[in-house]
C-alpha cells in the first residue's frame, strides 16, 4: 500500500482562502459597525466607481446654483437699472410733448431743454451702473465705464452666457449699445433721440421759433426707442427666468443625487449579516481542513 503525497500549493491555496476569508469578515464586520459598504475603492470598486460619477454630478449642480446667484444678482440689477430708465424717458417724451403745442414760449421751450439734459444725465449714469465693481451695460469690457456724458458708447458688443448643467445656455448680459444706442439703428437710439431733442428746444429763441415738425419727429424717435429699450429688457428679464427655473432643477437634483449616493453607501444590513455569517463559516472549515492537514489524519484518509 502506498500513501498519495499531498501537493504543497493545496496547502497554500487553503491558507490564501482562509486569509481571504478573514479579510472579507473584517470587511463585513466593519460594514456593520459603521453603515457604510463602501470604505475604500478596493472593498467595492463598481459602487465606489458610481459614488465619484455622483460627487462630480453634485459638485456641478453646487457650482451651477451659486453661479446661479451670482448673476442672477447682476440680472437684477441691470432690470432695476433699465426700469429706472423707462421712467426717465417717458418723463421725457411727456415734456418733449408738452412742448412741441405750441402753447409756450421760448423760455419755457428752452426750460424744457434744461430738463432733458437733467434727465440724459440720469440716464447716463444709470447706463453706467455697476454691481460689485463690474460695468452691467459694458457688454464682455465689464471694466470700462460703457457711456460717456454724451451717451457715447464705449464698451464692447460681447455676451456673457451661462451654461447650466443639461448645456442650456442663458444670456447673461445685452451690450449698452443695443439696448440705448439701438445697437447702430439711430431710429431707435435713446441717446441720439435725446441729444436731437435738447438740441431743438435749447435752439428756440424770440427770434427763433421752434421746429415743430423737426420736434415732433425726434418725440417719435425718442417713443421708437423706448419701445425698443423695452425690448431688449425683455430678454434680461427671461433671462431671470430661465435661471431660476434651472436653478431650481439643479437643486432637486441635486438632492435626488445625494439621496442616491446615501442609498449606494450605506450598508444592506440583512444582506452584510448574511455574507458575515457565511465567511465565519466557511472559516472554521477551512481551519478544520488546515488543522487536519497538520494532524496527518488526512494523510490516512488518502492513503491506497
Amino acid at each position: 500500500m502506498s500513501t498519495m503525497r499531498v501537493d504543497p500549493s493545496y496547502i497554500t491555496n487553503l491558507v490564501s482562502a482562509l486569509d481571504q476569508t478573514q479579510s472579507d469578515e473584517e470587511q463585513y464586520t466593519s460594514e456593520l459597525s459603521s453603515g457604510v459598504s463602501v470604505t475604500s475603492l478596493s472593498s467595492n470598486p463598481v459602487a465606489a466607481g458610481e459614488n465619484v460619477l455622483l460627487l462630480n454630478q453634485i459638485e456641478q449642480d453646487d457650482s451651477f446654483t451659486s453661479s446661479a446667484t451670482q448673476v442672477t444678482g447682476q440680472l437684477q440689477v441691470a432690470d432695476s437699472a433699465l426700469g429706472s430708465v423707462v421712467t426717465e424717458l417717458t418723463q421725457a417724451i411727456s415734456l418733449a410733448t408738452s412742448a412741441n403745442n405750441g402753447t409756450m414760449n421760448a423760455s419755457d421751450i428752452n426750460s424744457v431743454g434744461t430738463e432733458l439734459q437733467s434727465i440724459e444725465d440720469e440716464v447716463v449714469s444709470l447706463a453706467n451702473t455697476e454691481y460689485q465693481g463690474q460695468y452691467v451695460f459694458a457688454g464682455t469690457d465689464s471694466s470700462t465705464e460703457p457711456f460717456d456724458s454724451a451717451g457715447t458708447y464705449q464698451g464692447n458688443e460681447g455676451v456673457n452666457y451661462l451654461v447650466t448643467p443639461n448645456g442650456q445656455q442663458i444670456q447673461l448680459n445685452v451690450p449698452g449699445s443695443d439696448i440705448f444706442n439701438g445697437g447702430g439703428n439711430s431710429s431707435v437710439s435713446v441717446f441720439g433721440a435725446l441729444n436731437a431733442l435738447i438740441a431743438d428746444y435749447s435752439s428756440v429763441s424770440s427770434t427763433s421759433p421752434l421746429n415743430t415738425e423737426q420736434a415732433a419727429a425726434d418725440t417719435a424717435t425718442l417713443n421708437s426707442a423706448l419701445n425698443w429699450l423695452s425690448q431688449q429688457r425683455v430678454t434680461i428679464d427671461d433671462s431671470i427666468n430661465q435661471i431660476s427655473t434651472a436653478s431650481s432643477a439643479a437643486t432637486n437634483e441635486g438632492t435626488q443625487l445625494t439621496s442616491a449616493q446615501t442609498d449606494l453607501m450605506q450598508a444592506d444590513v440583512a444582506q452584510v449579516s448574511t455574507q458575515l455569517s457565511l465567511s465565519e463559516t466557511q472559516e472554521t472549515a477551512l481551519e478544520d481542513t488546515i488543522s487536519e492537514l497538520g494532524s496527518g489524519s488526512l494523510f490516512d484518509k488518502l492513503e491506497y
